[in-house]
């Protein structure tokens, strides 16, 4: 007995359909591949994920952490 006739029978194979078609998956693949970037960036909203959310994440800590060191030298808001 094979494999196939032990689940299903061998004509009745469940296929899921394709999420894309082919030509467009074709078309995609021809446009990523020619593109001489970064692996990283190559996305339309590459940019904004890999440069200008650690860009601000950077900037934002930096900005606290100046914050707290002119607070800490100059007394400023100490508990009692």
């Amino acid at each position: 007995m094979q494999d196939c006739e032990k689940r299903l029978p061998c004509g009745d194979r469940m296929t899921e359909p394709p999420f894309r078609p082919r030509e467009k998956l074709i078309e995609k693949q021809r446009y990523f591949q020619n593109l001489h970037r970064h692996t990283y960036l190559k996305g339309p909203f590459d940019k904004i994920t890999s440069v200008a959310i650690p860009l601000a994440l950077a900037g934002s800590s930096l900005f606290l952490i100046g914050r707290g060191i002119y607070n800490m030298s100059h007394g400023i808001g100490k508990k009692e």
